[in-house]
């Protein structure tokens, strides 16, 4: 059963280009190293669920620049991963916490690779879960071409079009292919999207630093001789997708095994787009961490 948590203080850091917006459950009485839970572009609220599983812990967690509370200079801004690891490290220092271990999902498991390659002794343990790296996969030319056809569908067309074309690419299972690249975006209403568009072209996932989350190519030397121990996490129900692939591409790179999580991408929420056994998935979690190297 979930445990009741602390409630969590909320900070807020001025970095160049950005005010970052984390929040720190705090166990004073923990012996274990604080626990990060990072996406991007989610932010912190969707970690609520799979924070609740670890009050023996102080827990940070964040809203990555643009993103929910966290503010940019200039919405329009291309933000790589680079950007979001110094925000990340940020964090990291100003909460005095570090070294941390990390549960990293998604873009945010991108940005911890770049993190790690640049300040391994900021975590201890980062677990890569469904790094969507479009870049370092077999099909590399292919499912790059087919990332900058989504984001090309939005500037076009609007969120809901954009974030269609976006769930039809990503739950592809399997190798990108030209012709799965290739396909007209679908409709809209087909997953429920809007068919309008209120003309902005600043969302975080589809906007101007999509291509550049996912055509990141991380600084493999720097990871293989790191401090950081670092845990390639798939999803079980997402074998084959884009996100699942990227976590195996890392796991080979660096010479070690990917560990299975429930679900799919979410596996750690359950809501109305993943029905996940979210217990299960922090026990996983838990288990990982407490591995010795």
């Amino acid at each position: 059963m979930q445990n009741a948590m602390t409630r969590a203080g909320t900070h807020t850091l001025d970095v160049p280009g950005a005010t970052l917006t984390y929040d720190v459950r705090e166990n004073a009485a923990s012996t274990e190293p604080p626990l990060m839970l990072i996406g991007s572009p989610m932010g912190a609220g969707g970690f609520e669920t799979l924070a609740g599983y670890f009050p023996d812990r102080t827990v940070i967690s964040y809203d990555p620049r643009g993103s929910d509370r966290s503010t940019k200079a200039d919405p329009a801004a291309v933000v790589d991963p680079s950007v979001h690891a110094e925000d990340v490290h940020a964090v990291i220092k100003a909460a005095g916490r570090g070294p941390v271990d990390m549960f990293a999902s998604s873009g945010g498991a991108i940005n911890a690779l770049a993190l790690v390659a640049a300040y391994p002794d900021d975590v201890r343990v980062l677990v890569v879960h469904e790094p969507p790296l479009a870049g370092i996969l077999p099909d590399r030319d292919q499912a790059v071409a087919a990332v900058r056809a989504i984001h090309e569908t939005y500037e076009r067309n609007g969120f809901g079009a954009g974030m269609a074309h976006f769930i039809a690419i990503t739950s592809h299972r399997g190798p990108i292919t030209a012709e799965v690249g290739g396909r007209p975006a679908p409709d809209p209403r087909n997953f429920g999207m809007p068919t309008t568009d209120d003309g902005t072209r600043t969302d975080p996932l589809l906007g101007p630093s999509m291509v550049a989350m996912t055509s990141y190519r991380p600084d493999w030397d720097a990871l293989r001789h790191a401090s950081t121990r670092i845990v390639p996490g798939a999803g079980q129900s997402s074998e084959g997708q884009m996100a699942n692939r990227g976590a195996h591409a890392v796991a080979e790179q660096l010479d070690t095994v990917v560990v299975v999580f429930p679900g799919g991408h979410g596996g750690f929420n359950d809501n109305e787009w993943e029905h996940s056994d979210t217990q299960a998935f922090a026990d996983v979690l838990r288990k990982v961490l407490s591995e010795k190297a």
